[in-house]
């Protein structure tokens, strides 16, 4: 059974303090893999081992660099999810995983469904995702389609998406509003970013 805590997510003033939080951990991971390698880009022409830096940095840093920029844009998918959804609480654990898989949470909503969900953009340590409450956390968004998570008080908010991508019914209750937050494509798929 689930609590409903406010409104909306946004409405809680912690989730909006972690929501800047989250935009400030985001322009700093574009600027530290965008910036160093536009500095030694332009001393490459004065010095050789300014144009050996640009051309190691592009190899380490552009597989990466894409991904951060996507996820930077992509924040405001985040906030239209607090500002549509309330935090409700759920109990949830975090299964053990191999090295190297991806980070899930599993929220049980009812008896017979129990939610998996992938933690996006980059894995979050359990310690920060758990919090004072190991077997709770706040969740908003839908949970055919995913949303936020954050541990109890909303003061970490991060993407969750479903585990095994699935292509539910369209329409139907809650359908309209997650197409408009950006949970969910025009087709019934979830989105993954």
């Amino acid at each position: 059974m689930s609590v409903t805590l406010t409104k909306v997510a946004w409405d809680h003033p912690p989730t909006v303090v972690g929501y800047k939080r989250l935009v400030m951990r985001r322009l700093i991971w574009v600027l530290c893999l965008g910036v160093p390698p536009l500095i030694a880009l332009s001393c490459s022409g004065v010095s050789r081992r300014a144009a050996w830096a640009f051309i190691i940095m592009m190899i380490l840093g552009t597989p990466y660099l894409p991904w951060v920029v996507v996820m930077y844009f992509r924040r405001h998918r985040v906030a239209a999810v607090l500002q549509a959804y309330p935090w409700q609480e759920w109990p949830c654990h975090h299964p053990r995983r191999p090295p190297g898989s991806p980070a899930t949470i599993a929220i049980p909503f009812r008896e017979d469904f129990t939610a998996m969900f992938r933690v996006i953009p980059f894995p979050v340590p359990v310690p920060v995702m758990e919090g004072d409450h190991v077997d709770r956390i706040w969740f908003a968004g839908d949970p055919r389609f995913g949303g936020v998570v954050s541990p109890v008080g909303g003061h970490y908010p991060v993407r969750v998406v479903p585990h095994t991508p699935r292509r539910e019914e369209c329409g139907g209750d809650g359908f309209d509003l997650a197409r408009r937050v950006g949970l969910v494509r025009a087709s019934g798929k979830a989105t993954r970013t």
